[in-house]
């Protein structure tokens, strides 16, 4: 019995160390922790701090995160697309033969022929401030027989400027100014989601680590457990030879062995499933011993007393939370879009100029008087004016022409654009009630993520007193039992009282780092 009262002690002086020295943690867990067929198996090492990093530089979730504001970057690119000018140009040529159907066709013969060759260039563009433009230029060459025909071949071209400016609906803002406001509040929201997703993604990973070291310090616990059983049952042996105890009494120490084993089997199992759900947030799965790598926490669940001011915690969350901060912006978003509906209910009003410029030039024919005597439409002189004299004439405006207009247009009765203002005010209300909504929800879950924290802090203290009295019950029990004043019976409930106390501990531990990480995490993003 000296064997157990010694072992005993040897328990209650890792236990107490467990809740403040990692070291230790490490080498008692890990081997009992370690089934002899893993313990060739690649260790990785890893702190909460390590484990975090490495999933926001492997994680899926968090790629696949990274990609919306880069979606919506290219949105944006695409809404500013509109303001973008517009080059066209093209390219035509014509030939055309008629009978002659009267004398008045203009040709001698039996038919009259036109060949007709031009080409125009265009640039149009909406502006930023919603007005537009439309530059174009053209030429052209045409050749006729017809004895009407003043030039042949004649050479034309224009130059024509047109410019539309809104001076009511569309002046403040338009279709394109819209889309642009809307997609950047868009990608700002995108921006927002991917600061929520990572700190989602930390708090998970934080406790997962917590999960793991704390499943690797139960199986300690079980294995301790066992190992006391099994003593236990060593002792029971011994006296049922000497005849000191009846042989029932080895009977139920190897059933106590039997149910502790299982509890061994159990705790192996969840340290596999603790390992696989830490390894799928922190590993990158392309990795060629990504099954095959095992993860040592650096660190046990520290236990540190927090001073919780609920006040701040809420003003703070109400600062900070993405899901506050995704809500406003929607809510600048129903602004915009109340902002361009009300303008579409304006009168169409805009104001238009055009402004232009030709040259004529080619082969210019001097005809006999006409238009039916003898010799009319005969070709008595010829005359040059080449397409740079064209040229000349149109850039030295000396043909110019140029209207002024104002075009006026409202709808009679309530117009798509009043439907959709009225739905854009109820969506806007709708979005503050459910914006004041969520600030009362905040609020209740930060105060009760506040008092998770200070529960489990008085639960984690109980829980200590607790295990210190098992394990003070055990060695009376174990003493009393020596003495032959007990029994194996009261024994083996000591035992399993300690390793339940000791198990309760651990998972209030566990509990309140779990609460301490909500409790900050919950003033940031909500909780999933």
């Amino acid at each position: 019995m000296r064997t157990i009262v010694s072992y005993v002690c040897l328990v209650v002086v890792v236990v107490a160390v467990f809740g403040t020295t990692a070291s230790v943690f490490a080498q008692e867990a890990k081997p009992a922790g370690q089934p002899a067929a893993q313990a060739g198996l690649l260790t990785r090492r890893l702190t909460a701090a390590e484990a975090v990093a490495l999933a926001l530089e492997n994680n899926l979730g968090i790629k696949a995160a990274r990609i919306d504001p880069e979606i919506e970057a290219i949105n944006l690119v695409g809404a500013r697309a509109g303001w973008l000018p517009t080059f066209s140009a093209s390219l035509q040529t014509s030939s055309n033969e008629a009978p002659n159907q009267n004398f008045l066709s203009g040709a001698l013969g039996g038919s009259t022929t036109s060949d007709n060759f031009g080409n125009e260039l265009g640039v149009q563009q909406t502006l930023q401030w919603g007005g537009s433009y439309n530059l174009g230029w053209d030429s052209s060459r045409f050749n006729s027989n017809s004895s009407y025909s003043t030039f042949s071949p004649q050479l034309r071209s224009s130059l024509s400027l047109n410019y539309t400016q809104p001076l009511l609906r569309n002046f403040s803002i338009d279709n394109i100014r819209q889309q642009v406001q809307v997609t950047t509040k868009n990608q700002e929201i995108t921006d927002v989601g991917l600061q929520q997703t990572i700190a989602q993604m930390t708090r998970t990973v934080r406790n997962a680590h917590w999960e793991l070291a704390y499943t690797i310090a139960s199986l300690g616990v079980q294995q301790q457990s066992l190992d006391l059983a099994q003593e236990s049952l060593r002792n029971t042996r011994a006296r049922v030879e000497i005849g000191t105890t009846p042989p029932i009494d080895v009977v139920a120490a190897e059933a106590e062995v039997a149910r502790r084993r299982e509890a061994v089997i159990v705790a192996e199992a969840q340290i596999e499933t603790a390992q696989d759900n830490l390894r799928t947030l922190v590993f990158d799965p392309e990795m060629p011993d990504f099954w095959a790598i095992r993860i040592e926490p650096g660190e046990l669940p520290p236990f540190q007393p927090t001073v919780v001011n609920v006040d701040s915690a809420v003003r703070n969350a109400l600062e900070r939370r993405t899901d506050l901060m995704q809500a406003r912006k929607s809510l600048e978003v129903d602004d915009i879009n109340i902002k361009y509906f009300r303008n579409q209910t304006l009168p169409d009003v805009n104001a238009s100029f055009n402004y232009g410029l030709q040259g004529l030039g080619g082969t210019q024919l001097q005809r006999g008087i006409g238009p039916f005597g003898p010799g009319s439409g005969d070709v008595l002189s010829e005359s040059q004016r080449g397409f740079g004299t064209v040229l000349s004439d149109l850039f030295a405006n000396e043909y110019p022409n140029w209207t002024f207009a104002v075009n006026v247009g409202y709808p009679l009765g309530t117009s798509s654009a009043d439907a959709s203002l009225a739905r854009a005010r109820l969506q806007q209300n709708q979005s503050r009630t459910q914006l004041r909504n969520l600030e009362l929800q905040i609020a209740a879950q930060v105060r009760q993520a506040a008092r998770q924290v200070q529960t489990l802090e008085q639960r984690v203290a109980s829980s200590r007193s607790a295990r210190e009295l098992a394990e003070r019950t055990l060695a009376a029990e174990e003493r009393k039992f020596e003495a032959g004043t007990s029994t194996n019976f009261l024994v083996t409930q000591a035992q399993r009282d300690l390793s339940l106390a000791r198990n309760v501990e651990l998972q209030n531990v566990l509990e309140y780092n779990r609460a301490v990480v909500d409790l900050e995490t919950v003033q940031d993003v909500p909780l999933r």
